[in-house]
């Protein structure tokens, strides 16, 4: 599971959201998963759902949020979908968000082991996030994966 690959089939790059609720966050996260076949519509829904439940427990420190549901919930192909708000949104009481990276797997052991690993692989570095976060286009944002 390549993320940078699977960004870019999806066309999931999506640079300079401006959002304030972390609904329309998931939401638009899952938009262009949804329109290429990735995911159903139901998956996004499903993390919103999760979310309500068991709270952010997808949000780490530095401000990214890994939301996901479970294959089950909706996932067709493996996909990433990635969002760089231009403002920080917290997802409840978490800690705010600026770099969103939804993603689904069609598996639970691709959805734990690959997913998530490639996440922390490329988020594991302070200069890339800063760079991402200085982004302006998916362009630069594809040469910085």
């Amino acid at each position: 599971m390549a993320i940078k690959e699977l960004l870019i089939a999806a066309n999931a790059i999506q640079v300079g959201v401006t959002l304030s609720r972390w609904q329309d966050v998931i939401r638009q996260a899952a938009r262009p998963l949804v329109e290429n076949g990735f995911i159903s519509e139901q998956y996004g829904e499903a993390v919103i759902q999760n979310t309500l439940e068991h709270g952010a427990y997808y949000v780490f420190d530095e401000g990214i949020a890994i939301p996901h549901a479970r294959p089950e919930c909706g996932v067709k192909r493996n996909c990433f979908s990635m969002v760089l708000l231009t403002e920080p949104v917290r997802f409840g009481d978490s800690e705010a968000v600026d770099i969103v990276i939804m993603f689904g797997a069609r598996d639970s052991n691709a959805h734990i082991e690959e997913g998530i690993r490639a996440i922390v692989d490329l988020l594991d570095n302070d200069d890339r996030l800063a760079r991402l976060r200085a982004a302006n286009s998916k362009e630069e944002v594809v040469a910085l994966l």
